[in-house]
């Protein structure tokens, strides 16, 4: 197969079955060569084709809470106390510029995943 850009569908199952075939590819040959070259064209391809959403700023706290074996009780250096720790991760209430800071400089949760829009619990005034 010769290397070229990938416009289609074909291309990329393609690649992906000559990546595979490639894989074990062993340090300074030119089979490593082609299959850098193929996964950065896949890369790209996979970029504009299947993009992948960041995650909603409530999930990925419950995603790094649960990886990391944290509790409610954990994010309160950041969000204030317990019961807002709760009405955060409930949607009643929104992150603060404060708590998205704290959350990126205490748990490493990127401030580009936390400053994104999202929905907020209906409540009933």
């Amino acid at each position: 197969m010769e290397i070229h850009p990938i416009k289609n569908e074909r291309d990329y199952q393609a690649a992906l079955r000559e990546i595979e075939l490639l894989f074990d590819a062993q340090p300074n040959t030119p089979q490593l060569e082609r299959l850098d070259i193929l996964s950065t064209l896949v890369e790209a391809y996979e970029k504009t084709h299947y993009p992948i959403s960041s995650p909603d700023p409530i999930e990925a706290i419950a995603y790094y809470m649960e990886s990391r074996g944290l509790s409610s009780k954990d994010l309160e250096q950041c969000l204030g106390s317990h019961e807002v720790v709760l009405e955060v991760l409930a949607r009643k209430q929104p992150l603060t510029l404060e708590m998205i800071r704290c959350l990126n400089q205490e748990l490493g949760i990127p401030a580009e995943i936390l400053i994104q829009p999202y929905t907020l619990a209906e409540t009933s005034a």
